[in-house]
């Protein structure tokens, strides 16, 4: 038994003295201190060490109990069980040992993990590991969690999954875009993809065989009247593209339909951080517009946390038939776990507490970032949705210097130069080139996020002191 637990109370706290008993508990659970199987003091050892009533120590172990984290054993004690998994940590990064600052890392991508509830998030992870293990896998994935995902879809994105469409569960966006090339492609096909775009979706197409074909992005998303011809797909972010962050207009969301019903192409829309808008009403999906010739991908790593490893893909039902026909050619299929969780979050509605909380907690960080910014005159974009934003700069060597002005202060922002795919995939007359940061203000803390964004808006108004940044205009 554990007598000596590491449990201190601050009574002038506004928390009560038994959240405060739990809080610790947790703590020394997650941190190693505590350990499966051990045993926990009883409730009148505990209470007399740290000089409180036994009614505070019940309540904080009735707390625990009901989430699962203590077990009673009757004539034997309370017993920690297994852990369940907590939340991830905040998006820190350890610098070099020559670097200074603590190490903040706002680069694009990672989700708010500030916004996650705790209690819920173990909730979840420990209802799902109660249930029994699977025999085989659904190639299909989990058909409580299709539904959830289908439920999900329609409440929040307006996609209605009815019968011209099938929804399948993926093991994250990268791994579909890698299903949809090997199940429809052909080595040597060719596949259209915004520049700068996703590269790890551009990866996910070479390692298949395909041939990327850069095409230029405005202020309106990918530039359709530059869609090559001869191409099988076209694959674009027109929600929030990534990284510039336009919003493509229903104008051409209308263009690019009629362009993959003309061509016989299909299109992949990549609809990473859709549920994330602010200021703006909701456009139509592509998928709700042309389920014939569009495949929606989505995930929950940028909502909820990439622990869960899961995605999803809404598709005609021919080429879902073609993905679950590679899957079992190869014998691959998204894991049950994370898919288990998400069904748990959905159906006692805490997923859809959790979107209203994320929806509340990522405008202040927005605002704060792009007021930082914008006093120092830089200029903003991409604003209006999803969790980063870009700042453009007028050359390849002032956004070199603005990474590594920042980088040597201790923080980490991602450069625009690297996201250009014709560097890479000499395929075609490369597009303008666009330079710039991008910069996420989802994954850190609230105060990380107050220390390292001055920072970041003292070495941009530098670089900016330098040489004229470009704006909307220049880069279209």
């Amino acid at each position: 038994m554990l007598d000596e637990l590491p449990l201190t109370l601050d009574r002038d706290a506004s928390e009560p003295l038994s959240v405060q008993v739990a809080d610790g508990l947790r703590a020394a659970a997650t941190s190693g201190l505590l350990r499966t199987s051990d045993r926990l003091p009883s409730s009148r050892a505990l209470a007399q060490r740290l000089g409180v009533s036994r009614t505070v120590i019940a309540a904080a172990y009735d707390q625990l109990h009901a989430e699962g984290w203590i077990a009673g054993k009757r004539g034997s004690g309370t017993y920690l069980t297994t852990a369940p998994a907590a939340a991830p940590a905040h998006h820190r990064v350890t610098l070099d040992a020559a670097d200074e600052g603590p190490g903040y890392d706002l680069g694009p991508g990672a989700p708010c993990v500030e916004a996650i509830d705790r209690t819920a998030w173990r909730r979840a992870w420990r209802a799902a590991s109660d249930q029994p293990p699977v025999v085989r896998k659904d190639r299909a994935g989990e058909p409580e969690y299709r539904a959830a995902v289908a439920e999900h879809l329609l409440r929040h994105r307006g996609l209605s999954a009815g019968s011209d469409t099938v929804v399948l569960a993926t093991a994250g966006t990268s791994s579909a875009v890698g299903e949809l090339a090997a199940a429809l492609l052909r080595p040597g096909d060719a596949v259209a993809m915004e520049d700068p775009g996703y590269q790890r979706a551009a990866g996910a197409f070479l390692a298949a065989g395909i041939r990327v074909l850069p095409v230029p992005v405005d202020a309106e998303g990918l530039r359709v009247d530059e869609l090559p011809p001869d191409i099988e797909a076209v694959y674009c972010t027109p929600a929030h593209q990534f990284p510039l962050g336009a919003r493509m207009p229903a104008a051409r969301r209308v263009q690019l339909v009629e362009f993959a019903r003309r061509t016989g192409t299909f299109v992949i829309e990549d609809d990473y951080d859709g549920e994330l808008r602010y200021d703006t009403a909701p456009l139509p999906l592509l998928a709700a517009m042309a389920p014939d010739v569009v495949v929606h991908l989505g995930t929950t790593s940028k909502i909820l946390s990439p622990v869960l490893g899961v995605g999803w893909l809404v598709a005609a039902p021919w080429i879902a038939a073609a993905v679950l026909a590679h899957r079992d050619r190869t014998g691959t299929s998204p894991s049950p776990a994370g898919q288990r969780v998400l069904v748990e979050l959905a159906a006692h509605g805490d997923l859809a507490r959790h979107l209203r909380r994320l929806r509340r907690a990522l405008p202040p960080r927005r605002e704060l970032v792009v007021t930082e910014l914008r006093r120092r005159s830089a200029t903003v974009l991409g604003d209006d949705a999803g969790s980063h934003v870009v700042v453009p700069l007028p050359t390849a060597e002032a956004e070199r210097r603005a990474v590594a002005t920042a980088r040597a202060r201790g923080v980490v922002i991602d450069g625009l130069a690297r996201h250009h795919l014709f560097s890479q995939h000499d395929t075609r007359s490369a597009p303008p080139s666009t330079f710039g940061i991008a910069i996420g203000y989802a994954a850190p803390s609230s105060r990380d996020l107050h220390a390292a964004v001055p920072i970041v808006a003292d070495c941009l108004a530098e670089t900016l002191a330098s040489g004229k940044s470009i704006g909307p205009a220049d880069r279209a």
